[in-house]
């Protein structure tokens, strides 16, 4: 029987298909696990599982009898591929899991960012609509997603799910492919300038890596409509946080929704914590990716790559 090692499982909370795991060999689970703890967890495991315990060369290097690492997600930057490749260490992530969260938690961040239902609702709590002599209020005004511009950074698995939402709201879709190799047919491809400076919405949904690493910054935030609104639900990192504050604290964009950022959790001196007008930005704690559904799917596809590992033993 092959063991295995589940490094962070908090990170997936409590997920009812969680034992078809135990099903695939001896596991031994951590809620979490130290750096200076990983050694001594995995030294005689076959399989890793990890969502961000970091694998360096110097961890992979004293587990002899490691096999596979598993990844619970699909970002990989975690892990040193290139030496996994030379120790002959698998690496598997799971892809697709995640899109229907994340597509729905994108339009969460900006109907809240236009409609601001929090402030309507504040308002006929308080009591201030019941000693209205108005049916409505006309207080804070906000438009229409229709025949607007929204542009997609990124246009993969989630990118193009996101379009999909768009359209049916009647918004026309654009896109820059941050790898220059995309050539959907379905939308209008733009350059990073056209684009930010074209489009009402600006969605990103790319990975992180040397094209992407702080790739939106002040500059050409800059070129951005002013009533422009920016998500980033694809990964910390890519916007430059230090820039956006600045861009929302003086008018150069309209608002902003942010699901990652650059350190996990957020430093407490972030400057996008101590905006001028709080009420221009919606962060959440990299939950995008969380809904029951995917993370049940993330349990499977961690089973399937480990059966799948255990069938090439077998041959």
């Amino acid at each position: 029987m092959i063991k295995i090692v589940f490094l962070d499982a908090k990170t997936v909370g409590e997920v009812q298909n969680f034992r078809i795991l135990e099903k695939q060999g001896k596991l031994e689970i951590y809620e979490t696990t130290d750096e200076n703890d990983i050694i001594e967890r995995c030294k005689d495991k076959d399989v890793i599982i990890t969502n961000k315990v970091r694998l360096n060369k110097h961890t992979l290097e004293n587990l002899p009898k490691l096999k596979l690492i598993c990844v619970a997600a699909t970002g990989m930057n975690n892990i040193d591929l290139d030496y996994a490749a030379i120790k002959g260490i698998k690496v598997k992530n799971v892809i697709g899991y995640s899109t229907e969260s994340v597509a729905q938690l994108t339009f969460t961040l900006l109907l809240h960012l236009v409609n601001r239902p929090y402030y309507f609702d504040n308002y006929v709590k308080s009591g201030a609509y019941s000693k209205s002599k108005m049916f409505t209020h006309l207080g804070f005004p906000f438009w229409e997603l229709n025949g607007k511009r929204l542009g997609i950074i990124g246009l993969g698995t989630i990118g193009r799910k996101v379009a999909q939402i768009a359209q049916g709201f009647g918004m026309e879709v654009a896109f820059y492919s941050t790898s220059g190799m995309n050539n959907n047919i379905n939308y209008k491809r733009f350059d990073l300038d056209t684009l930010l400076s074209t489009s009402d919405v600006i969605s990103i949904h790319a990975p992180l890596n040397d094209q992407t690493k702080a790739l939106i910054n002040f500059e050409l935030m800059k070129k951005m409509r002013s009533c422009a609104i920016l998500l980033n639900t694809g990964r910390g990192g890519i916007i430059v946080e230090e820039d956006l504050a600045k861009a929302l604290n003086e008018n150069i964009i309209g608002g902003a929704g942010i699901d990652v950022m650059e350190n996990e959790p957020i430093d407490s001196d972030n400057p996008l914590l101590k905006l001028i007008d709080k009420e221009k930005l919606v962060i959440t704690p990299h939950i995008a990716w969380t809904s029951i559904e995917a993370r049940q799917k993330l349990i499977d596809g961690l089973a399937k790559n480990i059966s799948e590992f255990r069938s090439t033993l077998r041959k």
